[in-house]
Order: C-alpha cells, then sequence, then structure tokens
C-alpha cells in the first residue's frame, strides 16, 4: 500500500489502538504524530493501516466544565490568564478554542520543544501569566529501559529544562507550571518545579489534558486551595495521566458587577 505525509494510520503490531497522521517517511519508516494524543511515534511502513478521518470529541471534553458559570449573581469574576507554549500547532490551535469557549484569556505560542528554556524567561516578561503551559509530544523509550533516567524519553528533559527556566523568573506561589506530554517523566518534572504534570503512569494523555488542568486553575479562586482530585478526574486519563500538587486559584472575584 501508498502510503504519504498526511495520512492518517494505525499500526496493526499495537492492535491500531492510536490513530496517528504521518508528518515524514525515512526510507520504509513512517514518522508519526498522535491525532488525539500527544505522543510521536515511527512505524513499518508494511505495519501500516489507513484510517478514515477521524473526528475529535473535543465537545464532549469541554461539558466537564458544564458546572462554570461566571454570568450569575453580582458578583464578577476575572479568570487567570494563560500563555499556553505548543510544539504542535494543531494541538494549539484546539487548546486556544477551548480557553475561548470557557472566557479564559490565553496566549498561544508554537515552539518547538528544544527551544522552550530558552525563550521562557523573555516570554514570562511580555505576558505575565498567572498559568504557564509547556507542553507539545514525548514519549518514553521503555527499550531502553530505567523509566527514572530521563534520557530515555523524548522531550522530557527539555521540558524539565523549560521548568527550571520558568522557575528562576517565578516561584511557585506567583506561577502556575503545567508541564510534559505522552509518557513524560511526572516526577522530574515535579522536582524540577512543574506544578502539575504528566504522566504518573507513563501513559499517553489527551491533546486538551494540559488545557483541561489550566482552565480549573484559571477559574477556580484566588484565595482557595483547589479541588486536586476534581481538577485531575476532569482530563481524559484522570491520576494515571495528570498529577500534581494542591495551589490555589488564580481567579479574581469582586462586587460589584
Amino acid at each position: 500500500m501508498l502510503f504519504n505525509i498526511g495520512d492518517l494510520v494505525s499500526r496493526n503490531s499495537y492492535h491500531n489502538d492510536i490513530v496517528f497522521e504521518i508528518v515524514d517517511i525515512d526510507g520504509d519508516v513512517a514518522i508519526l504524530r498522535g491525532v488525539d494524543v500527544r505522543l510521536c511515534a515511527d512505524g513499518l511502513l508494511s505495519d501500516l493501516k489507513k484510517v478514515e478521518k477521524v473526528n475529535n470529541n473535543d465537545e464532549l471534553m469541554l461539558e466537564r466544565f458544564s458546572d462554570v458559570n461566571l454570568d450569575r449573581n453580582q458578583y464578577f469574576y476575572i479568570p487567570g490568564r494563560i500563555t499556553h507554549l505548543d510544539s504542535d500547532k494543531s494541538f494549539l490551535d484546539r487548546c486556544i478554542k477551548f480557553y475561548d469557549s470557557l472566557n479564559i484569556k490565553a496566549k498561544g505560542i508554537k515552539m518547538n520543544e528544544n527551544k522552550m528554556a530558552s525563550e521562557i524567561p523573555k516570554i514570562i516578561e511580555e505576558y505575565k501569566p498567572d498559568i504557564l503551559v509547556i507542553t507539545g509530544h514525548d514519549a518514553y523509550y521503555r527499550k531502553m529501559g530505567d523509566e527514572e533516567n530521563t534520557d530515555n524519553y523524548k522531550n522530557t528533559n527539555n521540558f524539565i529544562n523549560a521548568v527550571r527556566e520558568a522557575r528562576k523568573v517565578r516561584s511557585h506561589n506567583d506561577l502556575i507550571i503545567i508541564a510534559g506530554a505522552c509518557q513524560s517523566n511526572y516526577e522530574e518534572l515535579i522536582k524540577a518545579g512543574a506544578n502539575f504534570a504528566s504522566s504518573p503512569k507513563r501513559i499517553n494523555i489527551h491533546a486538551l489534558d494540559p488545557a483541561i488542568i489550566a482552565s480549573s486553575i484559571a477559574l477556580s479562586d484566588k484565595n482557595k486551595p483547589i479541588d486536586l482530585l476534581k481538577i485531575l478526574d476532569k482530563t481524559k486519563y484522570g491520576k494515571d495521566g495528570m498529577g500534581g500538587i494542591i495551589t490555589n486559584g488564580t481567579m479574581y472575584v469582586g462586587y460589584p458587577r
């Protein structure tokens, strides 16, 4: 079968469990990007199966915020500001649309993972976010063993370096950081200074999971600790895909309207 860049495919050897887009072809190997999950992978062309167009389930994810209503009583509400760094433009666009649907101000910046650390201090200074999302694609190379070694991940080290640079500029109390992608080293991202990170069980995460965490914090009262378990439950795979520390929300509440 003939395959081209842009084709949607799945891998027979993995029981066709994930739909990918072919982003490059090198000989008989295709470089793959998850359509709904933040995973980079590769596969032999002979192992691929073409897939018809896939409809995302972003509207279903948005329904998890059906209890949010900022147009109520005599108070007014100012959600936290988000700056979202993402190596994947299609995922970034989906996340920005998600924020817009919830009336959250967010700045989206497409940037390769290996450039995030060097650019983050300037970005924080320019946009002064309450919440910083650092995401894109990642993968844990299980064949290399030793999941504690961050060299065995595609982009975890890039995310760790970006978090560390952000923490040089702003403390935990001044900036909420959400970092990681599919199968990232959760523990090391938290140690580096992230408030939330993926992936405790080294599983794939949904394209919107970082945005769901960011939105939940942006819509939580500034003077109250977040409900950590409730927020994690809003993500696609819950505590297996995302984890974090209890912190305060970032939304100001004022009176009168």
